[in-house]
């Protein structure tokens, strides 16, 4: 018979030791703990922790262990810990979908028996903690009691009214990462007072792991991803989680999350194209170890605390967004539909009210309206949702429900001149050319070399290129070549290449142009006798060590070689950074805030004594602050201009000064490429 793995837990547990997907108190670095009902068939049991299997591997040789204890375990030999046949870990694999179904069925306890005395299967053990056991919600209730701030600890006393206020930002104590910091990292995010008093809360950050299992092995995870070694951004970031991807319907990963490591495999000092070949890797179960940004309070917090302020003075007011706005809806009995219809755009991000019924309770209310986009709703993030999560959210609810809405300026209200000033009358032209006093020099690493093709040819030949990008797309790309077609002029002499941006044709400028507008200049070029096409290549030092041709063709075949459509195939965000600046499109975004808040990012670059100037890019962004409301910025993005002031050559004692003197607006000017897919 087979020992008991846990006991129940004994009162005095704190949420801070109870780990969160297994209830139980155990090191991070050991396995999870599990009190089965019944006995444990030997077959299902680990024969290195003799418990029934956790993540299960099978050796070559015929055994199953369990991942955690196996890796423990080859980490000091380098045999079968039962035939003692040689054996490394990368030669294992994940058992089969029987062994972990059947493993996933096993009927367990919840392991706060002396409140709960639910059973179920070990695979709903974390959502039943997380969702339905009273005393996991009792210990996170708790915790999250001790961390908000007593308002007594501000500074200076205070009316009830200005309380009110006050509650609406989200104001504490002292402001410090634990740790190092990193050279040159500058983190607006941590700001003071006028006379140096502090005013936040310690910023929190949580490593932690999660999996992703796929089916079709080769399913792309649906991240977006920017940073590496080669580059000022050091880490692995996650920049943008697509829509309906393997990545968004798990729902654990976020954009800003830090990617430290990949099925054991560390990520941290290897540069971006080796990283993106780690995450593309062929495999049914993907374990990512991350580093998450969990803000200055808990994430859901932010979004619930109350506020007795107008919606002039709410959370992240009057952003270049819009106005946040809360909204309580009450009603009469807990299954009242609220007459709200919820939908998605395809050109933004998160859930989107379309229309509130007539009669319903929304429509009665009269707060909500078309059009505006749901931030949250009782204190659930839904800025990356979608309209069937926040649905189930309402169903879920009880008497009250509590919405969290962005509402963009109404530009057809004609009004007085404050008015006619926040409209902006063409909100678009956020896009301009960078202009000459922001020249620069790519950053350290990342080059380009112009190259020029001329070739004569029957009017009829094509040119054998199929091209994407152009200045109307959603990340303003220059137009760049996806594939050379085996047949055609350009693939017979050799110098244009996958990759390459196109500059101009027989002398007409293409850098300017939307995609049709390219594809128009280009059919009409071709039909000449004579073409002449000027186009761009970016590469890296890393690629003139190894030998340009051959590392930058090998890269193609293996990181970016296009799939079944050609015009989606897009280049490594690393080849993008090599690109001079005058085929740059840069963007506005302006951050408003009251002076107590931050403005919620943390930069990396400047001058450094190894590589010499470096851009400043945004490294991350902190979780209920003004740059995260607002949603524009993002990992990655280069940080060109502060107020129309450019950042070349500045180093970071001079652009956190800037940066702080900055009480309640500052406009970025910034540069945003594409991350990689993977």
């Amino acid at each position: 018979m087979m020992e008991p793995k846990a006991s129940p837990l004994a009162g005095g547990i704190t949420w801070a030791r109870v780990c969160k997907e297994c209830g139980q108190c155990h090191e991070c670095q050991d396995s999870h703990l599990f009190e089965y009902q019944d006995d444990v068939d030997d077959e299902l049991v680990c024969h290195i922790c003799l418990q029934p299997l956790l993540q299960p591997m099978d050796t070559p040789c015929g055994h199953t262990y369990c991942f955690q204890c196996l890796s423990n375990f080859l980490q000091d030999q380098d045999f079968c810990p039962v035939d003692r046949q040689r054996l490394q870990l990368q030669q294992c694999r994940a058992s089969s979908l029987l062994v972990r179904n059947l493993l996933d069925k096993l009927a367990v306890l919840c392991p706060f028996r002396s409140e709960c005395q639910h059973s179920m299967q070990r695979c709903e053990l974390q959502p039943h903690l997380h969702n339905r056991c009273p005393a996991f919600k009792r210990l996170r209730e708790e915790a999250e009691k001790k961390k908000r701030p007593s308002w007594n600890e501000f500074k200076g006393s205070k009316s009830e009214g200005d309380l009110a206020d006050a509650k609406s930002t989200p104001i504490a104590r002292t402001a410090q990462l634990s740790g190092p910091s990193e050279p040159g990292l500058v983190n607006p995010a941590f700001e003071e007072g006028e006379d140096d008093t502090p005013l936040r809360s310690s910023l929190v950050a949580e490593a932690t792991v999660v999996e992703l299992f796929r089916e079709d092995t080769d399913e792309d995870l649906g991240l977006r991803i920017v940073g590496g070694k080669d580059t000022p951004l050091g880490n692995i970031v996650i920049q943008e989680i697509v829509r309906d991807s393997l990545a968004a319907r798990d729902g654990k990963l976020a954009p800003g999350d830090h990617i430290l490591e990949v099925n054991d495999v560390s990520l941290a000092s290897i540069p971006h194209s080796r990283a993106i070949t780690v995450l593309r890797q062929s495999c049914s179960r993907l374990r990512l170890t991350v580093m998450q940004e969990k803000g200055f309070k808990p994430r859901p917090e932010h979004l619930a605390q109350p506020s007795a302020s107008p919606p002039s003075q709410s959370l992240n007011p009057n952003q270049n967004h819009g106005t946040v706005i809360q909204v309580t809806l009450v009603k009469r009995e807990r299954s009242e539909p609220l007459g709200i219809k919820l939908i998605r755009k395809s050109e933004e991000p998160g859930v989107f009210i379309l229309d509130l019924l007539p009669g319903g309770l929304a429509a009665k209310d009269g707060k909500l309206r078309n059009n505006d986009k749901v931030l949250g709703i009782n204190g659930q993030d839904l800025r990356h949702g979608t309209p069937e999560s926040a649905a189930q959210i309402i169903q879920a609810s009880e008497m009250r429900v509590n919405f969290v809405v962005m509402r963009l300026p109404d530009l057809s209200e004609e009004g007085g001149e404050g008015q006619s000033r926040g409209a902006r009358r063409v909100p678009e032209p956020q896009y301009f050319k960078r202009r000459s006093e922001y020249m620069k020099e790519p950053p350290g690493g990342f080059s380009s070399q112009e190259k020029t093709v001329s070739l004569k040819k029957e009017p009829r030949h094509s040119l054998g290129i199929t091209i994407a990008g152009g200045r109307d797309g959603r990340s303003r790309l220059p137009v760049y070549i996806t594939s050379v077609q085996p047949v055609g002029c350009l693939h017979r002499d050799g110098t244009v290449k996958t990759g390459d941006v196109l500059l101009s044709i027989n002398g007409i400028d293409l850098t300017h142009l939307t995609y049709n507008e390219a594809v128009t200049v280009l059919k009409t070029q071709t039909a000449q006798n004579t073409v002449t096409l000027r186009v761009i290549q970016t590469f890296t030092d890393e690629e003139e060590q190894d030998g340009e041709s051959s590392t930058r063709d090998q890269d193609m075949e293996t990181l970016e070689g296009p799939k079944e459509d050609d015009i989606n195939w897009v280049p490594l965000w690393t080849r993008w950074l090599g690109l001079p600046s005058y085929i740059h499109w840069c963007r506005d975004i302006m951050l408003m805030k009251t002076n107590s808040e931050s403005w919620g990012f943390s930069i990396v670059g400047g001058y450094e004594e190894s590589r010499g100037q470096q851009p400043f890019f945004i490294k991350t962004i902190v979780p209920g602050t003004p740059a995260h409301f607002d949603g524009r910025l993002k990992c990655g993005d280069e940080i060109v201009a502060v107020n129309g002031l450019t950042t070349v050559g500045m180093n970071n004692s001079s652009l956190i000064p800037m940066l702080k003197l900055q009480k309640n607006k500052v406009t970025l000017t910034v540069v945003s490429w594409p991350g990689s897919l993977v």
